[in-house]
């Protein structure tokens, strides 16, 4: 009996070695996967972080929304062409002139400012959506950026289908003069 307890005892401490050992080799890192970590660090501060597409959404949508509203440029330069069409007008001019060079190239002068932005929209929306395609490759555009964007586009298609609807006078229009 005695010498299975001392059998058992030297099994006992031979497990707990061996414990020990696998216990102080797991934890030691190995210096190939350090290297690999200032790699990835590396790399993600070298790629793109779509600020700058956010940016350019968020532009091209409002952008959009000044083509639909008006601008403040635009009611100025209208508001030119209004003075410079009551200068020129001559006095004794009939009623149909004078309608057209002092309201109708004011009206036509805001829509050409509104399609002008509503143009500028739709460039900067389109070129944000395209964008990705000539970026690192994997990189996935997020999904707010495509949205902002397609709204700038849509609301720059908008803005320029009613700039050339009101610059023909298709859409409200000046009155005859008859």
């Amino acid at each position: 009996m005695a010498t299975n307890a001392v059998d058992e005892t030297e099994a006992t401490t031979a497990t707990i070695d061996e414990k020990a050992v696998d216990t102080t080799e797991s934890d030691e890192v190995p210096q190939t996967e350090v290297p690999a970590a200032a790699d990835d660090a590396q790399t993600k501060e070298e790629a793109p972080s779509g600020v700058g597409q956010g940016a350019a959404a968020v532009v091209s949508a409002a952008l959009g929304v000044v083509s639909l509203t008006g601008s403040w440029i635009g009611t100025v330069a209208s508001a030119r062409q209004n003075l410079v069409g009551q200068l020129e007008t001559a006095q004794n001019a009939g009623v149909a002139q004078q309608i057209q060079a002092v309201y109708g190239d004011a009206w036509q002068t805001t829509a050409l400012w509104g399609g002008l932005f509503a143009l500028i929209a739709l460039v900067v929306g389109v070129v944000t959506l395209a964008r990705p395609a000539f970026g690192t490759p994997g990189r996935i555009q997020a999904p707010w950026i495509k949205s902002v964007a397609w709204a700038g586009v849509a609301l720059g298609v908008i803005g320029l289908f009613l700039a050339v609807l009101k610059y023909t006078g298709i859409l409200l229009g000046l009155p005859s003069a008859s």
